[in-house]
């Protein structure tokens, strides 16, 4: 392994990805940029959260492929943010639903549990 972090990619697995595009970027505020596979002629589908490169953290997608499905599984996403309460106030309004609200982590900040409108459990994360 090198030494950058362990992570450097991650995918959400969707099933109806119009509907997981539209709650993602209303619950982050954010764009999602259709990220084309070379020669993919088998359905996969993939759009990108916004990421640099040069920047801390692991960038990512919402991909849909067929016969793979979504939901809660072994790993958990979060997203960074300002204020992850405010963020997780955007998740029942765009079809989600919250888990657990706004809860203490110590010194490492706080955090949101919720699900996604496909089934993925996914976290928020923020210092205040």
């Amino acid at each position: 392994m090198s030494a950058a972090n362990s992570v450097n990619w991650f995918e959400l697995y969707v099933q109806d990805m119009p509907r997981a595009r539209a709650f993602y970027e209303a619950v982050l505020g954010t764009t999602l940029e259709s990220l084309k596979v070379p020669g993919d002629d088998d359905g996969l589908e993939m759009w990108a959260f916004p990421g640099d490169m040069e920047h801390y953290g692991a960038n990512g997608a919402l991909c849909r492929m067929p016969g793979v499905p979504s939901g809660p599984g072994g790993t958990l996403v979060y997203f960074g943010c300002d204020d992850c309460g405010v963020t997780g106030a955007r998740v029942a309004g765009a079809g989600g639903r919250v888990h657990r609200e706004k809860m203490s982590i110590g010194e490492y900040g706080f955090i949101v549990l919720a699900f996604d409108t496909e089934g993925n459990l996914f976290g928020l994360h923020s210092m205040q």
